[in-house]
């Protein structure tokens, strides 16, 4: 007999299989799916499309950082003339007065106004009362000093002080309103690889703004001092751009932008900005006390190399070893020497933090207060083994070097040769005999007999050949629409003068050309300094 049962179970079991392979394939289907969306996902398909979104957008986002970085800075960044004082002025008397060619082109040569040197240079406000830091060389043996800003106005400045170790001088304007300032940042938290902006006045063209990289940290060269250790950048700096501020993506100053390194004179990609840390360190102490004062011991240090680790049998190359001790003269006291250090001491310690190297324990040395004791732990060789000693110093003032000379005064201090004194120029008055030696007939006011190259009024140039706005020779006949026909009457309208008020003079030259000799009216206009 056939069991209808068995039959019955088989059919079942089929049902259930197909219904299982059904399932199988559906959730087949659904890993399928969800493994090419997890993929799809995973491999960056959908953030694809935003990346390359983004990437399109990268250098218009760049742009942008640094169109807002620079149209926030670039109000604080101000651009330094400088007048160099002209030492060996031309003696008209010592000239060849019998060498008489006829020349005209030779007399036109001999006969050129004295114009005494002049320097460019770039600055940042650093407080809204006027103080700006720049490099000392940029301000070096100036007699003047003019400084422009972004808005177009000029101003001249004084030194507040200078640090010829870091290369840095703080000026000063004259306002009467608050002025734009910059941010000085953390020079420390720079990393080699960040962008960073160049600004100052290149050759003289004042707000430019270039774009680099930071390319290396604490660069150390045998050109620099100790307190240099420089932020080496590869944005464009040149000739002009001393004493411009660094700038990182955030808008800080981390540099000043100090030194070039060129074979050309010019930028070669390799530029050095002091970093801001140490700007900053110098520009405290010259407005606390006028003047930098840093920590001193009187030794001469050599870093401890990996040989001199190994032979010495010390732990790890770490150390300053102490090659020299300065003999103390007329009285002089010298800390190390007071404290007992001696020739070929190991310094591992200053003030409970380890010593890297010799640069690292002066900079520490450097940065401590002058009379403040400072505790140290060195090594010192006797019978072949290093002995631990712990000493206190009280550090001495480290003394300026050796080929600085304090600058015997300012540009405020130092006064214009003539009789008209704030402006520089020696006048006098016409006379019948004047007349006809000048061949200034018909002309009123007051003759130039001399223009001092250190004066105001060496400076004002006119346009468009940028010829000088006066010369010997020339005849003030008004100012500010007051006629000046003697002494008197000049010094009542100079008196009568402020800082910052406008000044339009008429003059009349004599000109010789191809055509002969005539009188040309000219009008000089400038802001009294």
């Amino acid at each position: 007999m056939f069991d209808p049962s068995g039959n019955h179970t088989t059919e079942q079991e089929r049902v259930i299989l197909r219904k299982l392979r059904v399932w199988i394939a559906a959730l087949a289907v659904a890993c399928l799916i969800a493994g090419i969306s997890i993929g799809a996902m995973l491999s960056g398909r959908p953030t694809t499309a935003q990346s390359d979104m983004q990437i399109a957008r990268a250098p218009e986002a760049l742009s942008a950082s640094f169109a807002e970085i620079a149209r926030r800075v670039e109000p604080a960044v101000v651009n330094i003339e400088t007048t160099q004082a002209q030492q060996d002025p031309v003696d008209k008397d010592s000239e060849d007065k019998d060498d008489e060619t006829g020349n005209p082109l030779l007399e036109m040569f001999r006969n050129r106004p004295r114009r005494a040197p002049r320097g460019v240079g770039s600055g940042f406000i650093v407080s809204p009362k006027g103080h700006i830091l720049t490099n000392h060389h940029v301000i070096q043996d100036a007699a003047r000093i003019r400084v422009g800003l972004q808005t177009g106005e000029t101003f001249p400045a004084t030194i507040v002080g200078v640090d010829v170790e870091t290369d840095v001088a703080v000026i000063k304007i004259e306002t009467s309103k608050d002025l734009p300032t910059v941010t000085l940042g953390d020079s420390n938290a720079a990393q080699v690889g960040d962008w960073v902006l160049a600004m100052g006045s290149p050759f003289g063209l004042d707000q430019t703004v270039t774009a680099g990289i930071i390319s290396k940290k604490e660069r150390e060269s045998q050109f620099f001092t100790v307190f240099q250790r420089f932020l080496q950048t590869d944005a464009a700096i040149n000739r002009g751009n001393s004493g411009g501020p660094l700038v990182n993506m955030r808008g800080e100053v981390i540099g000043m932008n100090s030194q070039i390194a060129t074979s050309t004179g010019d930028y070669n990609g390799i530029g050095f900005a002091l970093p801001a840390n140490e700007t900053n360190f110098v520009y405290k102490q010259i407005i606390a006390q006028g003047r930098v004062k840093r920590g001193y011991l009187g030794i001469t240090l050599e870093s401890v190399h990996d040989e001199f680790a190994k032979v010495y049998g010390l732990p790890e190359a770490k150390g300053a070893i102490v090659t020299f001790v300065a003999t103390p003269e007329d009285g002089q006291t010298i800390p190390a020497a007071a404290a007992g250090i001696v020739a070929n001491d190991i310094i591992v310690e200053f003030e409970g933090q380890p010593v890297v190297n010799a640069q690292d324990l002066i900079q520490r040395v450097a940065g401590s207060p002058v009379g403040q004791p400072a505790k140290m732990v060195l090594l010192r060789d006797v019978n072949g083994k290093l002995e631990r000693k712990n000493v206190t110093v009280t550090l001495g003032e480290r003394p300026p070097p050796r080929d600085y000379v304090e600058p015997k005064s300012t540009p405020k201090s130092s006064s214009p040769k003539g009789n008209a004194l704030r402006l520089g120029v020696t006048l006098g008055e016409i006379t019948p005999q004047v007349l006809a030696d000048r061949q200034i007939a018909g002309t009123q006011g007051l003759y130039v007999k001399d223009v001092d190259p250190n004066g105001l009024m060496a400076e004002i140039r006119l346009p468009p050949g940028n010829t000088p706005a006066i010369v010997e020779g020339d005849t003030i006949n008004r100012i500010n629409r007051v006629q000046v026909n003697s002494l008197a009457d000049f010094q009542r309208v100079l008196n009568s003068l402020k800082v910052g008020d406008p000044v339009v003079m008429n003059i009349t030259r004599l000109q010789r050309d191809s055509r002969g000799e005539r009188l040309v009216p000219l009008i000089v206009q400038f802001t009294y300094q």
